[in-house]
């Protein structure tokens, strides 16, 4: 490194596949990279926040074609669109990487002759699995039935001369990194999918494609292009100047790569540090993944609608609430980093999000502020009063907040974070109805000095707590932040603010608050039908490929009738036939659904899926069968083993993650919760329910 040049704290998100438009999910990780950024500058470190675009896939070069325009226009009208979401969202990276770019080839082409140069790369005949939609190979063992187990899509034999990467050489440098860097790879639970993954054994990997006219060319040998993702993995060393700009290690290595789980174990925790090792450069120091939302429809089924498009549903907000349409992306920004459970799959619902909206920022957030400033208008002249004392129990639960909130932002849980300042507020929302101000400022009004003290201490020690909160959330809603703060007298940017100002006592006796104004009106109307979910979503028949990009989806149990969609991932445009209502049936209908009493003779996790699990149930003398079901989340194999079930006994077997299901478990949905229906007593297994 270049002698007085800093290590900047350097952020990345995956970059995006451009066959499709942006979605919350792909805001989640924008936006959550944004948090993180602008919370390492509330500390005073320099941060740099990287995003970008994935544009050299054959995929995204088909979907052109399927659309009629030439590919490079159809990455560019795309790479705009995700650049304007995220401007629109208040996602402010330092930089926008696309893979299309002069810069990001020339790194790519240097860093395989470097690796060509070093006996990493050679040339073979490849033959094997490989998935078009994952664009991904898979070996032997991970393909069952011409099904690729880990994402449950189809996959085809091929033959081929391609170039090899040696990634069979790197697996006990891997697992000997991992072990002395026990914060490599996070969350835990997802490193130890990494190791189990590199002990199976690591096999040399095909790097190249046979240039068909899209794609970065191998040097020296143009009748090949790189492999789709491992140019893509390169953009983070591209645009540190590598190799060339001596300031480059001022990035390099990368602080935190951030991502969905969909991509974390093969190719960000194994290839891309394996490809590092190669050339003898740093890797990353942390490599975090989270989990995917899950969706329902408006009634909790099935939806054709996609994820909202993030900006569609900005507008909702704004619409419904009557929010400025910059605070509405704001609340956005906290309501997916508050739903989402980082690290396990969470399920998003619109009417939850807006829903919290009412509780945490309208209710919660809005009530402390207003309330407060409405009663120093009147009580005090909307001067911030001077008092002989500071109240000691919200003094400790504010500075237990600081902690506890960084805590939070160091493991990357945004959502505790978030909560953990909302103990703040909660606490000075009843902290408020305890001093009844109301009732000290009644009898200060008759010279009481005792109770014009107590006065003082009840309105400074609101307004200081709603200013402490505003500056925790700076990183989350910055437009929000500063309106919080202007309201208190507080003219200052969000990007100025440092962590000092978390302290108690920042509020100025004597200093005047501004006339109070709703940040977060109210939403009166919290319904979201199919039609509304249909107009936000994301899908866009006229420029998205309904294939589905090459991170996956992933199966789902029939029985909780919602489908997983990974972050990143496109969205197919809407069945419009699918939104018919349900119609009245006939009894000969009813009856021709065979429902039984099984019981669960076995019960276990289905490996790689956090929401189902393998269940052997008994459903009649000679009928023993496997059914998958989406419960993993409600009920313990243990508990299950034994238990009395009705299942839909003649339902067509579907193959899920690989496995074959036999039928279908029967549930109450319970605020989106699964509860097994069973006989009140025990009856002989087989029997029928009419």
């Amino acid at each position: 490194m270049t002698v007085g040049t800093e290590k900047k704290y350097y952020i990345t998100t995956p970059i995006y596949y451009v066959n499709g438009l942006p979605h919350v999910g792909s805001a989640l990780t924008t936006i959550s990279c944004d948090v993180l950024a602008r919370y390492q500058r509330l500390l005073g470190n320099d941060a740099y926040f990287l995003t970008g675009t994935d544009e050299n896939a054959p995929k995204v070069q088909e979907a052109a074609a399927k659309a009629g325009v030439p590919v490079l226009d159809f990455v560019n009208r795309l790479a705009e669109a995700f650049e304007d979401c995220w401007k629109k969202l208040h996602i402010e990276p330092n930089d926008f990487i696309r893979t299309t770019e002069p810069r990001h080839l020339k790194v790519v082409q240097e860093f395989v002759t470097r690796l060509k140069d070093a006996g990493y790369v050679y040339l073979d005949t490849y033959e094997g699995w490989y998935s078009v939609s994952d664009e991904t190979f898979f070996r032997d063992s991970e393909v069952k039935e011409g099904i690729a187990i880990e994402t449950g899509k189809p996959v085809v034999r091929v033959q081929e001369e391609n170039y090899f990467f040696k990634l069979s050489a790197f697996g006990d440098r891997l697992l000997e990194h991992i072990e002395a860097n026990p914060e490599f790879l996070q969350p835990e639970f997802r490193k130890n999918e990494v190791i189990g993954f590199i002990r199976e054994g690591l096999r040399d990997m095909s790097i190249t494609r046979a240039n068909k006219g899209w794609g970065i060319p191998v040097p020296g040998d143009g009748s090949k292009v790189i492999y789709v993702w491992f140019d893509a993995l390169i953009n983070y060393l591209a645009v540190t100047g590598w190799p060339d700009d001596p300031n480059w290690e001022s990035r390099w290595p990368a602080d935190l790569h951030f991502m969905g789980k969909e991509i974390f174990v093969r190719f960000h925790a194994t290839l891309w540090p394996a490809m590092l090792m190669a050339l003898n450069l740093p890797l990353p120091k942390q490599v975090y993944a989270h989990g995917w939302w899950t969706v329902q429809g408006a009634k909790g089924g099935k939806t054709g609608a996609s994820l909202p498009h993030p900006t569609r549903l900005t507008q909702l907000i704004s619409d419904r609430s009557g929010a400025d349409f910059d605070l509405a992306a704001d609340a956005q920004r906290y309501l997916l980093c508050r739903e989402m459970n980082f690290g396990l799959d969470t399920e998003y619902s619109v009417e939850n999000c807006l829903r919290r909206y009412n509780t945490d920022l309208a209710n919660d957030l809005g009530n402390l502020l207003n309330r407060t400033i409405n009663m120093l208008a009147k009580f005090c002249d909307g001067v911030v009063p001077k008092a002989d004392r500071h109240d000691t129990e919200i003094v400790a639960l504010a500075e237990q907040v600081r902690t506890e909130f960084q805590k939070s932002m160091k493991e990357f849980r945004l959502n505790t974070a978030l909560e953990t300042a909302w103990k703040l507020v909660g606490r000075m929302n009843k902290y408020i109805d305890e001093r009844a101000p109301w009732a000290q400022a009644k009898v200060a009004a008759s010279g009481d000095a005792t109770a014009a003290n107590e006065l003082a201490v009840t309105l400074y020690t609101s307004l200081e707590s709603a200013r402490v909160v505003g500056v925790l959330v700076s990183p989350f809603m910055p437009v929000a932040s500063e309106a919080v703060l202007k309201q208190l007298g507080i003219s200052t940017s969000s990007q100025t603010l440092r962590w000092k100002d978390t302290e108690w006592g920042g509020l100025m006796p004597g200093s005047r608050t501004a006339d109070p104004m709703p940040i977060f009106p109210r939403i009166q109307e919290l319904s979201v039908d199919d039609d509304v979910l249909f107009a936000l979503g994301s899908a866009n028949p006229e420029h998205v490929s309904t294939e589905d990009q090459k991170e996956g989806t992933s199966p789902v149990s029939d029985m909780t009738n919602s489908s997983t969609l990974p972050i990143g991932s496109p969205i197919p445009p809407p069945d419009l036939e699918a939104k018919e209502e349900i119609g009245l049936i006939g009894i000969e209908d009813f009856m021709k659904v065979h429902l039984q009493v099984a019981e669960i003779l076995a019960a276990e996790p289905v490996p790689n899926a956090t929401k189902l699990l393998r269940l052997i149930v008994q459903a009649g003398e000679d009928d023993t069968r496997t059914i998958l079901a989406g419960i993993a989340e409600y009920y313990t194999p243990e508990e299950l083993v034994g238990r009395q079930v009705v299942v839909v006994a003649n339902l067509q077997p579907r193959k899920m993650r690989g496995i074959e299901s036999q039928g279908m478990l029967l549930a109450a949905d319970l605020d989106g919760r699964a509860i097994l229906l069973k006989p009140d007593q025990v009856v002989p297994v087989g029997s029928r329910v009419r």
